[in-house]
């Protein structure tokens, strides 16, 4: 049985849709606090709070592989609260069921780099959500080091591909391209950033559970090379037909709003990501797996016919 924590997410609904094509008679379990809205013969749904480690223990009982895609309400507060706590239960649950655990996880903890992010790169957070993000990555691998348990993390980019508007390339340019009015950008559109296309991160995570020997390492999920900012404009501009207009959102006009919108308030700390370049690598997953990542072109297109159509 495979079991998804934090179900109705972006990665867990494309991991979901992998493992329902490719195994429809495996047993599915999607766990979260509310129902899941991907159903099938195979599929279950269970109630469970990640805070509270009897309700995980009950959640991953059974399970061959257990898929961590929750998140977080975006609030450094409760980020350095909540973490470690639903680390530990992860850890706890993990060692007296003998399931895998893969861990779905963000490159925070890297802080700013110069020059490519790879599964190597040493942890410098220059954030509170960084600190938090080094301080359970660590707490995992530990474990995984001890022999404890098998434990493995799939990292990925900033992401796009999905309807939640999670992802300010969705938000920003594509929903605003689909809708005819001007893009935004946050930070600088001259430096290179990277996103990662959601279908891709189900499809590696789905790859990862149904190779055991992938365990107990870290993988940086299939990305796109980085392109700066007013290239994905214009690509996206040229794949819905319009001009490649925009206007920027710079640090301090961040900090004005985030004094009424608490969640934007929380991007503030993060801005060193788009005014510096940002270059994820994944070309160990590429190699190790024969894969390669959707191309911008390709998912911008899809998304242009399907979530984000043109009105």
């Amino acid at each position: 049985m495979h079991t998804i924590l934090g179900a109705g997410g972006p990665t867990a609904n494309a991991l979901a849709q992998e493992l329902l094509s490719h195994n429809p008679n495996e047993a599915i379990r999607l766990v979260s606090r509310r129902p899941a809205k991907i159903t099938g013969t195979n599929v279950t749904w269970q109630k469970a709070d990640l805070l509270n480690y009897q309700e995980v223990l009950t959640a991953v009982k059974g399970s061959t592989v257990v898929y961590m895609c929750a998140g977080l309400i975006y609030d450094k507060a409760i980020w350095q609260q909540q973490w470690p706590i639903i680390m530990q239960n992860l850890i706890n649950a993990a060692k007296e069921t003998q399931t895998r655990l893969i861990f779905f996880d963000n490159v925070y903890m890297y802080g700013l780099v110069k020059g490519p992010m790879i599964e190597t790169t040493p942890y410098n957070p220059i954030s509170a959500k960084g600190e938090v993000r080094a301080q359970i990555a660590t707490q995992l691998m530990d474990e995984v080091k001890a022999g404890n348990i098998q434990g493995t993390i799939a990292r990925a980019a900033d992401f796009y591909g999905t309807d939640s508007m999670n992802s300010f390339l969705d938000m920003m340019v594509l929903d605003k391209y689909a809708k005819k009015t001007s893009a935004q950008w946050i930070g600088d559109p001259k430096v290179l950033h990277n996103f990662t296309y959601i279908p891709d991160t189900g499809k590696a995570m789905y790859l990862l559970g149904q190779t055991p020997n992938s365990g107990n390492q870290i993988w940086h999920l299939p990305t796109a090379a980085p392109i700066t900012g007013k290239e994905f404009i214009t690509l996206a501009a040229n794949i819905y037909g319009i001009k490649p207009s925009y206007t920027t959102i710079n640090k301090f006009m961040l900090q004005l709003v985030g004094l009424f919108k608490k969640v934007v308030a929380g991007t503030v700390e993060m801005y060193y990501q788009y005014d510096h370049d940002y270059n994820f690598n994944s070309s160990k997953f590429e190699q190790a797996f024969g894969v390669k990542p959707t191309s911008y072109s390709e998912g911008i297109k899809y998304m242009s016919e399907t979530l984000y159509k043109a009105k």
